[in-house]
């Protein structure tokens, strides 16, 4: 008897949970890329460090071969109620030993959690609810979001009123508890007011032929939340690197526009704010014309100030504050063979004083994606990726997108003109040209001044060879139009500039 009972117990928990299984459908998605580029992707080829003597920038490789796979797992349990799970095992230049792919191929630390979040409906409403790390684009139109687009952890909840009306509340907390507080003899408590949050208010409109999205957004950001630990090298506070870089140069201008680089001063504000608004909208009215505009307004409050050497060599006190606006357009007209369309931006820039803050538009992660290159307008995750934010820029453009002759292959060609809002006062401050090439630090873009240019040319090629396998060929090519005569007044100024271009093969496998 005691036998059987055990017998009918071990078929109850089989039974149990081939039940409790059953009750739940995975579901799994994901995306293999193989890529091989060869150009030259910096924009300086010289310049002069401290010493004055001459350092070579374009020193990396030529040539790159690298892969990266991502990986979705969706556990549905009903319409309500279903958990995600997204894997990412991160870009992996073939042969190099720190990511996994050299001799023998064992890497650590490379399959990494992109996003985890739970999707839920609260009962006998259409509220849906999605809690954890995912991926959150602001609402934006004609080029890409210029404010932010990436994965974070927060609360969206979304609420449609009814076929024409909604409206989503997130909750984000890019940073906390980064904060090391390891300076010699300060009194700071590690994990201290470290924080940053951001809370937005967007409003979905769908009417026949017209989308549109006003949105708000605000944030909080603690007095520490921008400093991890202290570098007794520099005498300043090393910024928590994130995977999307340093917020530090999004959000406030660089510190070290002089000689004089202390860092930022301290402030007694224990959180400053910042605040963006934004309006895209697009237009299918008149189909096959497709018209879509996007104005955006940014600002986050001074937190501190910075010294900066001014033309006479005198020191003074920089601001923080950085405020700014961007708009940007693009139309286009839907033809049997292609889809021909002109596109174009303006941002305000830095009105040459560091002393009243910065004029650029300040952004959390910035995607930018009206051009291939200078964007992320097809595969740009090898030689060269800007999360592009337009800011201090203006620029104009004309492309063919989707160009097709032949069944399964398309095509898309652009070209377009870069130039600077920034005054070019602003160099004087500057320590050397790098300045000029990464933005100042924060790797949306170049920092251009209203005497510099750009010009850009991308050819796309994607052949779909089966229904999951597409293969990618991009040719692209900029030419430089860095003004000489206003980069030399920059401390250590001397520089050697060079034209940029990629050649980049991509295979990708989604299913």
């Amino acid at each position: 008897m005691r036998r059987l009972c055990t017998l009918l117990l071990a078929a109850g928990l089989v039974l149990g949970a081939t039940s409790g299984a059953s009750a739940i459908d995975f579901k799994a998605k994901g995306q293999w890329l193989m890529g091989f580029a060869v150009g030259q992707h910096d924009l300086l080829s010289r310049v002069r460090d401290t010493g004055r003597q001459k350092q070579k920038v374009d020193d990396a490789d030529k040539f790159q071969a690298a892969q990266r796979v991502r990986l979705q797992l969706d556990a549905v349990a009903s319409e309500s109620l279903s958990g995600t799970v997204f894997f990412e095992i991160g870009t992996q230049s073939w042969g190099d030993n720190d990511f996994g792919a050299a001799l023998g191929a064992d890497g650590n630390n490379q399959v990494k959690v992109k996003r985890a979040y739970i999707d839920w409906i609260v009962p006998d409403t259409p509220a849906k609810v999605r809690m954890g790390i995912q991926g959150v684009a602001l609402p934006n139109a004609a080029g890409g979001s210029a404010i932010m687009d990436t994965d974070v952890a927060g609360v969206t909840v979304a609420y449609q009123f009814n076929e024409n009306v909604g409206l989503t509340a997130l909750w984000a907390r890019p940073l906390n508890d980064n904060f090391a507080a390891d300076r010699p003899g300060a009194r700071d408590h590690a994990n201290y007011l470290d924080n940053m949050d951001l809370f937005s208010i967007m409003l979905p409109l769908t009417f026949e032929g017209v989308k549109a999205t006003p949105w708000a957004m605000y944030g909080i950001i603690g007095k520490n939340a921008l400093k991890s630990s202290w570098d007794r090298n520099q005498n300043r506070w090393d910024s928590p690197i994130t995977k999307d870089g340093d917020l530090t140069y999004s959000l406030r201008p660089y510190p070290a526009l002089g000689a004089t680089n202390g860092g930022i001063g301290g402030t007694g504000k224990s959180y400053g704010s910042a605040f963006w608004v934004g309006l895209p909208v697009k237009l299918t009215l008149w189909d096959p014309l497709n018209i879509e505009f996007d104005i955006n307004y940014g600002w986050t409050e001074g937190m501190g100030r910075f010294n900066y050497t001014n033309s006479q060599g005198l020191v003074r006190r920089g601001s923080t504050e950085r405020q700014g606006w961007l708009a940007k357009a693009l139309v286009e007209y839907k033809m049997d063979w292609g889809v021909p369309g002109v596109f174009g931006w303006y941002a305000s820039g830095d009105n040459g004083s560091p002393k009243n803050g910065s004029q650029r538009m300040p952004s959390v992660v910035p995607m930018g994606n009206f051009t291939s290159y200078m964007g992320d307008g097809n595969y740009g995750w090898m030689l060269q990726d800007y999360g592009l934010d337009y800011a201090g820029t203006w620029g104009v453009g004309a492309q063919i997108r989707d160009m097709s002759f032949v069944q399964d292959l398309s095509h898309t060609f652009r070209v377009a003109y870069w130039g600077g809002t920034n005054s070019k006062s602003m160099v004087k401050y500057m320590d050397n040209a790098y300045s000029w090439q990464d933005g100042l630090g924060g790797g949306t873009g170049p920092y251009l001044t209203t005497k510099d240019g750009l010009v850009e040319f991308n050819l796309v090629n994607n052949y779909k060879m089966y229904e999951n396998f597409d293969v990618n060929l991009e040719t692209s090519y900029i030419v430089n139009c860095m003004d000489n005569s206003t980069w030399k007044k920059a401390r250590n100024g001397s520089f050697e500039k060079q034209d940029m271009w990629k050649v980049q093969a991509t295979f990708a496998y989604s299913f």
